[in-house]
């Protein structure tokens, strides 16, 4: 593949993914780190992409969220991973606050066959997926949101002024060492951060791919979470970042 098209196949993965990695991109395109390097470098000068740790971003990616539906199956091993990972941390009897995302979603599935679960949640792809379960639902009202079938809002957050958790299972638009978590909803940013104050323990759920990435709300700095379960392909300047800030993390090999 020559150069001009290996470049524009960058942009075109980047408009579909919204993020890419230099370690896949290598793979990819069977070429060295230095040549795809040369690549953003080349990219960036001329406004296509925002590099950033182990990859690049489409310029203007932190106000553009991925279509559900292309969320839903994109690194699914993964997810599935990192959700197991996290069910584990949620013991029987447990009250557990359930923010949105396909990666919470996945961490519910694992949660039907236990015993004297809690689940408030304000996702109603998680309230049916664990309709007819062992665990107790409640689902916090507010505006729905299509796609996502999220609630959230003003009726949202008073609702969940009237609960105290255990735990929370948190999902992130994005992650990086200094911005912490960050949404591309205000509203549901909001209900984020409200999840973490109602909870003695947040565990946030985040494949490699929200790495890097800085969405338009912040919801919480990476200290004030319990622990971050994520996957081993995070860039390594991040994983050593991780360590530096001292942020609590298990990383699921994929």
């Amino acid at each position: 593949m020559m150069m001009e098209e290996r470049r524009a196949r960058i942009v075109e993965m980047l408009k579909s993914e919204r993020t890419v990695k230099v370690n896949s991109l290598v793979e990819e395109f069977n070429v060295s780190i230095e040549t795809i390097r040369r690549d953003l470098e080349f990219l960036e000068e001329r406004d296509f992409l925002k590099r950033v740790y182990g990859g690049a971003v489409r310029k203007g990616a932190f106000s553009d969220e991925p279509a559900y539906d292309l969320r839903e199956v994109k690194n699914l091993e993964a997810k599935r991973a990192i959700a197991a990972e996290a069910a584990a941390l949620i013991s029987d009897g447990d009250t557990v606050l359930f923010d949105i995302g396909t990666t919470c979603l996945e961490v519910a599935r694992l949660l039907s066959d236990r015993t004297g679960i809690t689940i408030i949640t304000n996702s109603f792809m998680i309230a049916k997926e664990l309709a007819g379960s062992r665990c107790r639902v409640f689902v916090l009202g507010g505006q729905l949101r299509g796609g996502e079938l999220s609630l959230s809002g003003f009726l949202t957050s008073e609702a969940l002024e009237h609960f105290n958790a255990d735990k929370a299972i948190i999902g992130a638009g994005g992650i990086t060492l200094d911005r912490g978590i960050t949404d591309y909803h205000p509203e549901e940013a909001a209900v984020r951060r409200l999840m973490i104050e109602h909870s003695k323990y947040s565990i946030v759920v985040a494949d490699s791919s929200k790495f890097g990435v800085v969405a338009m709300n912040a919801v919480s700095t990476l200290k004030e979470i319990g622990i971050l379960v994520t996957d081993s392909q995070i860039p390594k300047e991040i994983r050593q970042g991780l360590r530096k800030t001292a942020v609590p993390t298990i990383t699921v090999d994929v």
